[in-house]
C-alpha cells in the first residue's frame, strides 16, 4: 500500500484471500503514529491522581518554561467547548430522563475519576512534554469517592452530581409502553407459577485493551478556519458528527481521517477528552499536535465496559414451561455518561430477551448509577453478553429447581420455526430462525452422548468434568441508516467508498465479492476507500455487527441504480430501445443478439453525456438505506476440567453452531466467531477491573494485575453453521462479530457449575479464577 500523508487507506492489492492482510503483515500499515506532519508537536496529559476531588489551583508556570515546551492547556482554555458526553435520551421513572452531566475536555473545577485529564503539555518532542508534565502543580481537596453502583444508590453515599439525587442517572422502567400493567401481569404469572428460579449475577468491569491504543494528530488551518484530525475511529463520519456537536461547528469546518486501525471493539466510536483538547491546542499554538496513549494511560482513560449487577427470576408451570421473566439491573455508568453507555444495561440488554425461548411475559427495569470510575461504554457485545448470561444462568437454575434436565428444559421452551416471525414481549420481532436443529447439531459436535463416560474417566483421575451450554440470541444492527457510494474513476475500475471503518472485519475482501457477483465484473477491478469524513456518507460506525447488513443493503441498491441508469445510455450506444437492453455478466446487451457493451464503457459514455448536459446523472451512485435489526443466534457448548487440588481449569473443548444468515465469506465469519469466543473466554476466566473502594484507586492498572487470554488458554473450537437467511435485508445476512462473546461466558460458567459437585460452583461469579475455583472445590469437599 502506498504511503499517503493526508488521505485514506486505499488497497490496490490483487484480491486473493483477505486483501487487507498482506500490507499489514509486511509492516506497511498506516496507523495513527505512522504519519507525522511537518512541524508536528507532541502532547502529554496531566491526569488526576484522585478519584474525586476539588481542584483548588493549577500552576503551569514551571512547565511552560521547561525546555522544548510550546505551551500548556488547562480547563480555562477548553471552557467554551461543549460536553464530551453525548447520548440519546433515555426515559425514566415519573417523566424523568437520563441525567447528562457536563464532561469537560480538561477538568477545571472537580475531578470525577482517577486519570481524568486536567492539563495538556505541548512540546517539541514527546519526551519534553512528558518531562514538563511532571512540573505542573495541581492542588486538590480530596472528597470521599464511591466506586460500586449498588453502594452509590444507598442513602448517605457520596453524591457526585447535584442534578442526579441519589446518584441515579436514570431509573428505566423497561421497554413495555405500559410498564405498570405489564408488571401486574408478570406478578400474577409468578403468583400462579409452580416453580420459580431466582439468581443474582454480576458482569464484572472490563477493559478493551485494543492492540493499538487510542491516539490522534490534530491540526488547524487559519486560512480556512478548519480543523483536521487524523485519529483511530470506527467511522470517520460518525467521529466527525460527535466532534461537531462538542465544538459547536458546522460540518465543513472539521475533517476526520482514519486509516488502519489496530482493533476497536466499540472503544473508538466517539471523541474522548483528548481528541478535543488536541484540536483546541492545535489552533491555540498554531502547530499540528500528536498524542498517542501509552498502555498505562489506556487503563486510566479508555472507556471501560460491563459492570452490571442483575437479579433475575423465571416462573415455570408444572411441566417446566416458561411463564414469565423478571429482571432487575443496576448499571454502573461511571462518573460521566459514556458513548451510548446508558443504552447498554437498558435497551441493548432488553432487546436480547427472551433469547431463543417462548416467554410471553417479561418485566425488566434498570437503575443506572453514577460512580467515581471511568465511564462505561460499548465493548464487543455491549449488553448482549450481559443479557445472555443472565438468561442462561437462570434457565440452568430453573433446571435445578424443577429437576428437569437442562437440555430437555431448553428444548421444551424453544421458539419453533412455525412461530416465525415471532413478536417478543419486549417489542422486537424475530424475522427468521430455526433453533432446535442448531441445538441438535451442537450436541452432536460436542459428543454429548459420550460425556458421561468422559466424566467417569475424569473422576478416576481426580478431576471434575462439567458440560455447559448457552442458547444465544442477540440483536445486530443498532443504527439502521447507512450509505455506500460506487464511482467510476475512468481507469477501468470501480471505486467503493464506505463510511464504516474496517478495523479487522475484512470490508475490502467481503464487499467486493458481493459487487463482483452481482455486477459480473472481476474482483480485482474493485477498489475500497474508507476513513474520510469528506466523503459525506450518511450513516454510523462499524459497531453492533451492523456493517454487513447495512452496507450490504446500500450496495445492492447502489448496483440496482447503476444498472437502471446505464440501460438508456447503453441503448443509445447500441442504437436500440431501452426495453431491449438487459444486463448480464458485466455487460449491457441487446436481447437475442451478440451486440453488447461493457459496464465500464457505458460508465465512460455516461460521464461524457453528463458533461455535455445530455443526462442529469452519470453512473456514479450514492445510496442511503435503512435496515432493520437482525437476530443472530446459535448454541455454544463448553466442556471444562477442574483440578480440585489446585483450582486449575482447562477448557477441554468448545463447540459453536451459529446462524449468521447468509455467510458472505466463510473464512471471515469463522475468524469473527473464533475471535469473539476468545473475548468471551477472557471475561469468563480472568479479566477484571478492580477499584479500591476506599480511595477509588485503580488496583488492576497494568497487565501485571489485569490478565488477558493467551493462545494456551484457548481450547480447540468445533464450529458449524446452520444458517437461515434474514428477511430484513436483501443479502439475508445477520451479524456475526459478537456471537462468541455473547455465548462463551454462559457456556463456561454453566459448565463450571455442572463440574463442581454439590452445587458448590452454582453461584460462582466471573472471572472463574483458580483461587475461586479452588475455594468452591473445598466447599464441595465438605
Amino acid at each position: 500500500m502506498d504511503a499517503k500523508s493526508d488521505s485514506t487507506t486505499d488497497h490496490h492489492a490483487p484480491f486473493r484471500g483477505r486483501v487487507e492482510d498482506d500490507p499489514l503483515v509486511r509492516g506497511r500499515g498506516r496507523y495513527v503514529a505512522d504519519a507525522p506532519l511537518p512541524n508536528q508537536a507532541y502532547a502529554h496529559f496531566v491526569r488526576s491522581p484522585h478519584a474525586f476531588a476539588k481542584i483548588l489551583s493549577i500552576d503551569v508556570e514551571a512547565a511552560g518554561n521547561a525546555p522544548g515546551v510550546i505551551g500548556v492547556l488547562t480547563g480555562k482554555d477548553t471552557a467554551e467547548t461543549g460536553s464530551i458526553g453525548r447520548h440519546p435520551p433515555v426515559p425514566g421513572r415519573g417523566g424523568t430522563t437520563l441525567v447528562m452531566p457536563h464532561r469537560p475536555a480538561l477538568a477545571a473545577e472537580r475531578v470525577m475519576h482517577i486519570g481524568e485529564p486536567v492539563a495538556m503539555v505541548v512540546a517539541e518532542t514527546a519526551a519534553a512534554a512528558l518531562d514538563a508534565a511532571e512540573l505542573v502543580s495541581v492542588e486538590y481537596e480530596e472528597l470521599p469517592p464511591v466506586t460500586d453502583a449498588r453502594e452509590a444508590l444507598v442513602d448517605g453515599a457520596p453524591q457526585l452530581w447535584p442534578q442526579a439525587p441519589g446518584n441515579i442517572a436514570v431509573d428505566w422502567l423497561g421497554p413495555n409502553p405500559n410498564p405498570q400493567a405489564n408488571t401486574q401481569a408478570v406478578d400474577a404469572a409468578f403468583a400462579a407459577a409452580k416453580h420459580v428460579a431466582k439468581i443474582t449475577c454480576f458482569n464484572q468491569r472490563m477493559l478493551t485493551n485494543s492492540m493499538e491504543p487510542r491516539g490522534a494528530t490534530a491540526s488547524y488551518d487559519p486560512a480556512t478556519d478548519t480543523y483536521t484530525t487524523r485519529t483511530c475511529s470506527q467511522g470517520a463520519g460518525a467521529m466527525r458528527e460527535n466532534i461537531l456537536g462538542i465544538l459547536k461547528l458546522p460540518a465543513e469546518r472539521v475533517r476526520v481521517i482514519t486509516e488502519d486501525v489496530g482493533g476497536a471493539f466499540g472503544l473508538k466510536t466517539g471523541a474522548y477528552p483528548e481528541n478535543i483538547a488536541l484540536l483546541v491546542g492545535a489552533k491555540k499554538f498554531g502547530r499540528p499536535i500528536h498524542w498517542m496513549s501509552t498502555r498505562s494511560e489506556a487503563f486510566l482513560s479508555d472507556n471501560q465496559a460491563r459492570d452490571i449487577y442483575s437479579e433475575a427470576e423465571l416462573a415455570l408451570d408444572e411441566k417446566g414451561k416458561f411463564l414469565a421473566l423478571r429482571v432487575r439491573n443496576v448499571g454502573n455508568l461511571g462518573a460521566y455518561v459514556g458513548a451510548v453507555g446508558a443504552n447498554i444495561p437498558t435497551q441493548n440488554f432488553a432487546r436480547c430477551l427472551p433469547g431463543m425461548y417462548d416467554i410471553k411475559l417479561i418485566d425488566m427495569s434498570t437503575k443506572c448509577a453514577f460512580t467515581n470510575t471511568l465511564p462505561t461504554a460499548p465493548y464487543r457485545g455491549a449488553g448482549r453478553p450481559e443479557a445472555s448470561y443472565v438468561l442462561e444462568r437462570v434457565v440452568d437454575e430453573a433446571a435445578r429447581v424443577t429437576g428437569i434436565d437442562p437440555i430437555k428444559l431448553r428444548r421444551r421452551n424453544l421458539i419453533t420455526q412455525s412461530q416465525m416471525p415471532y413478536k417478543t414481549a419486549v417489542g422486537t420481532t424475530y424475522d427468521s430462525g430455526d433453533f432446535e436443529p442448531i441445538l441438535d447439531k451442537a450436541l452432536e459436535l460436542a459428543d454429548y452422548d459420550g460425556f458421561k463416560q468422559r466424566r467417569r474417566q475424569a473422576v478416576r483421575g481426580g478431576k471434575y468434568l462439567g458440560f455447559g451450554l448457552c442458547c444465544l440470541l442477540e440483536h445486530a444492527g443498532g443504527a439502521p441508516t447507512e450509505s455506500a457510494m460506487l464511482t467510476f474513476p475512468g481507469d477501468g475500475t470501480l471505486l467503493m467508498s464506505l463510511g464504516v471503518q474496517n478495523t479487522g472485519q475484512g470490508h475490502a475482501t467481503v464487499f467486493p465479492k458481493v459487487i463482483a457477483a452481482q455486477l459480473g465484473i472481476p474482483e480485482d477491478k474493485i477498489r475500497h476507500r474508507h476513513g474520510d469524513s469528506t466523503m459525506e456518507l450518511k450513516g454510523y460506525a462499524s459497531v453492533g455487527s451492523r456493517s454487513a447488513m447495512t452496507v450490504g443493503h446500500s450496495l445492492v441498491k447502489c448496483m440496482e441504480s447503476i444498472i437502471d441508469k446505464g440501460k438508456p445510455v447503453a441503448a443509445a450506444m447500441l442504437e436500440t430501445g431501452e426495453a431491449d437492453i438487459v444486463y448480464k455478466d458485466g455487460r449491457f446487451e441487446v436481447v437475442g443478439t451478440d451486440r453488447r457493451v461493457s459496464l465500464f464503457e457505458v460508465a465512460a459514455r455516461a460521464a461524457e453525456m453528463k458533461k455535455r448536459g445530455e443526462i442529469a446523472e452519470d453512473l456514479d451512485t450514492r445510496t442511503t438505506t435503512d435496515t432493520p435489526l437482525s437476530f443472530p443466534n446459535g448454541v455454544h457448548i463448553a466442556e471444562v476440567e477442574i483440578d480440585p487440588e489446585t483450582g486449575h481449569m482447562t477448557i477441554v473443548t468448545y463447540t459453536a453452531v451459529d446462524d449468521c444468515g447468509r455467510a458472505l465469506d466463510h473464512k471471515i465469519v469463522e475468524g469473527q466467531l473464533h475471535g469473539s469466543v476468545v473475548a468471551g473466554l477472557g471475561q469468563a476466566l480472568m479479566e477484571n477491573i478492580v477499584y479500591d473502594s476506599g480511595s477509588g484507586q485503580l488496583v488492576t492498572g497494568s497487565f501485571m494485575d489485569y490478565a488477558m487470554p493467551r493462545a494456551d488458554d484457548v481450547p480447540p473450537i468445533r464450529d458449524a453453521m446452520l444458517n437461515v437467511p434474514a428477511t430484513t435485508n436483501p443479502l439475508g445476512v445477520k451479524g456475526v462479530g459478537e456471537a462468541g462473546t455473547t455465548a462463551a461466558i454462559s457456556a463456561v460458567m454453566n459448565a463450571v457449575a455442572d463440574a463442581i459437585p454439590g452445587g458448590a460452583g452454582v453461584h460462582l461469579e466471573m472471572p472463574a479464577s483458580a483461587a475461586r475455583l479452588w475455594e468452591a472445590c473445598r466447599r464441595a469437599a465438605g
